[in-house]
């Protein structure tokens, strides 16, 4: 039998940490996706600007460098805008909150692809009919676009959040102890790497093998009308 050298709880709790943090950053990068595709698809020139450069930025800078300017960054960010109002102490936001922030930031650039191109996959005679009919736009997305929007943007969603998931353990260079700093720190004490390291695999296999098969049946509902099962 394995021997964790009682840190097989803290591994637990560094992967309950892993979750809360991946559906933080989940909840926020869908938003911004959902919001940013819009944009790209809009008749304004400064928000399909503005929606290009964010995406642009985001996804041309590797992951880590995201963290670390959203988590560094933002204390000096924040200690400006905290003298402006009168307190003189130095701010600075939480390893958990800056996590959330740039792997949701992260998230949203490449989901506002997927809504791109879910959006634009839907038939434009249904919009038209809808106009036709005196719906209004706003009416038109939250009636028409919307339901069909998640039915065919669920598939690249779920990778993105596939990647999102491993993509957490970047966090642990910031000190917040998810998964994969928990692990580190089981290694530093017991000079097992090969044992924690493995148990670190093994757990993100399940919560993967779990997510997946979540997205599975997510995807089999949102389908039902639209295609046979085993089709």
């Amino acid at each position: 039998m394995i021997d964790f050298h009682g840190f097989f709880d803290q591994l637990l709790l560094g992967a309950l940490m892993t979750l809360k943090v991946a559906f933080g950053a989940l909840a926020l990068g869908l938003g911004l996706g959902l919001v940013a595709a819009v944009a790209k698809l809009s008749r304004s020139t400064v928000a399909r600007a503005m929606a290009g450069t964010f995406t642009g930025v985001i996804r041309g800078i590797p992951e880590l460098l995201v963290v670390l300017i959203i988590y560094f960054g933002s204390a000096g960010l924040l200690t400006r805008l905290a003298e402006d109002f009168g307190h003189t102490g130095f701010v600075e936001i939480s390893p958990y909150g800056a996590g959330v922030i740039a792997l949701g930031m992260t998230f949203g650039a490449y989901a506002s692809e997927v809504f791109r191109g879910a959006i634009m996959a839907i038939p434009v005679g249904q919009i038209e009919a809808a106009r036709a009919i005196g719906m209004s736009n706003s009416l038109i997305f939250r009636r028409i676009t919307l339901p069909q929007l998640w039915r065919i943007a669920l598939p690249g969603l779920g990778n993105l959040f596939l990647v999102l998931l491993k993509d957490t353990s970047l966090i642990s260079v910031i000190g917040l102890e998810e998964l994969m700093r928990k692990t580190t720190i089981a290694v530093g004490y017991t000079k097992e790497p090969f044992t924690f390291y493995l148990a670190a695999s093994v757990l993100y296999l399940l919560m993967t093998v779990v997510s997946m098969t979540a997205l599975y049946f997510a995807e089999k509902s949102a389908n039902k009308g639209f295609i046979r099962d085993g089709g």
